[in-house]
């Protein structure tokens, strides 16, 4: 059997261990530290096996990870997201389908500073949710709009996402950061729009909220000025050179603590919570990535990657012809995978074929992303979608599945705008 073929039964065999709910860290060490006792011997494949745990955990490149990650932790204490929320449901409440546009925003807003799609639905679902229920929102609408918005958290910087990309393929995470803010208010903006052609095709679907006077309005402007300030402080050092995108997270955690105390939220149980949760998801991060590597280490000696490469490379089709499969792929795996998992598992074998084609890797980021993000609420799994089922036990799955349709089709179209026009993307990090 050539090697080529021995990575492709890997592929199938590590398939089998995830369908049957092996957790995908352990699954793609144990298959690669197999794979290289095939490929080499048994010595070799137990060297790897022990060096890179450590060399893995102590990357100075990853200690980006936890940082990010307690800053969000500490956003989510101080409250931010219910604040920013309030604000603009005093501004855009008013409107038809006001609530809704203020929960995209809002999604927004909290990704900002929080990086992590999970949280970010989870969090405005228990906000926004029973609010929309108030004033009669169609649960299709409330529960669309939430889902929907929850995935801007792996799109708009600073994101998880973009940091594992970066450090997969090797790209400047600054730059990552910077790529993903004009899609990501673009994507937010084609969301607004969404919900405005839906209330007025169909008002009952979004009613008006009640007035609120201008006094209200510029007052609950105060709870939103924190948020900006922390993202302006992480964005703007990173886009001025004045921080790397490690010290940026530093400062994004202690300002995310100063934040929360400066609004007298701190506890004892939930710094302890912060520190907890913080923990525990870099800890599921960091063995994902230290069994991506080992199983990435038994790829690259069974050459399929490169080999992969040229065969596509080869073909007689258009390169975007050959993009629209990959990103399928990445679709039809975001249904039923994390997306963190499915970088680390795929981008090894199909980023040469990025690189075959010349794709610019950052403006690839950014579009693998953007379907990343659509598979979090496709059916028929959609982690989003079962992450706000647990916010809002009462609304049929059904519900909400169908209400994120019309979410989908405006990722779609900023899937095709950005292929069109790469420079929506490119255009910050072309002048950091």
């Amino acid at each position: 059997m050539s090697s080529e073929w021995i990575g492709i039964l890997g592929i199938l065999v590590l398939f089998i261990f995830l369908a049957l709910k092996m957790y995908i860290g352990i699954a793609m060490a144990l298959v690669g530290f197999l794979g290289l006792c095939v490929i080499q011997d048994t010595r070799s494949a137990l060297y790897i096996l022990s060096i890179t745990p450590l060399a893995e955990s102590k990357s100075y490149t990853l200690s980006v990870i936890p940082l990010f990650i307690l800053m969000g932790q500490f956003a989510f204490v101080s409250g931010v997201s219910e604040d920013i929320y309030k604000a603009l449901h005093a501004w855009l409440g008013r409107c038809r389908g006001g609530l809704a546009m203020a929960t995209i925003m809002a999604c927004g807003g909290f990704a900002a500073v929080c990086g992590s799609s999970l949280a970010t639905g989870a969090t405005m679902g228990m906000v926004a949710i029973p609010e929309m229920n108030k004033y009669r929102y169609d649960q299709r609408l409330s529960t669309g709009c939430v889902a929907a918005g929850g995935t801007l958290g792996i799109l708009i910087p600073p994101s998880i996402g973009f940091v594992l990309y970066g450090i997969l393929v090797e790209a400047s995470i600054g730059k990552l950061f910077m790529a993903g803010l004009l899609p990501g208010l673009l994507l937010s903006a084609l969301f607004v729009l969404t919900i405005h052609v839906q209330c007025r095709i169909k008002p009952a679907l979004g009613p008006c909220g009640p007035r609120t006077s201008w006094t209200v309005k510029l007052r609950s402007l105060k709870g939103a000025w924190g948020m900006l300030l922390l993202f302006v402080l992480v964005m703007g050092g990173i886009y001025y050179g004045i921080f790397t995108p490690t010290e940026a997270a530093g400062m994004g955690a202690f300002g995310g603590l100063l934040l929360a105390l400066s609004r007298k939220r701190v506890t004892w149980d939930n710094l302890l919570w912060s520190l907890q949760e913080t923990g525990a998801t870099t800890a599921m991060i960091f063995l994902i990535i230290i069994g991506a590597n080992i199983f990435s280490a038994f790829l690259g000696l069974t050459g399929l990657p490169m080999w992969l490469a040229d065969t596509m490379a080869a073909m007689p089709f258009p390169r975007y012809a050959v993009l629209a499969v990959m990103l399928t792929i990445f679709l039809a795996l975001g249904c039923v995978m994390d997306c963190y998992a499915i970088m680390i598992l795929v981008l090894p074998i199909l980023f040469p074929v990025v690189q075959a084609l010349q794709f610019d890797p950052i403006w690839f980021g950014v579009i693998m992303v953007i379907v990343l993000e659509a598979g979090l609420i496709t059916p028929p799994i959609g982690l989003n979608v079962f992450v706000l089922k647990a916010a809002a036990p009462n609304i049929p799955l059904s519900t909400v599945f169908r209400g994120i349709w019309p979410f989908l089709i405006a990722m779609l179209a900023v899937i095709v705008l950005l292929t069109i026009f790469p420079q929506i993307a490119l255009f910050i990090p072309a002048h950091m």
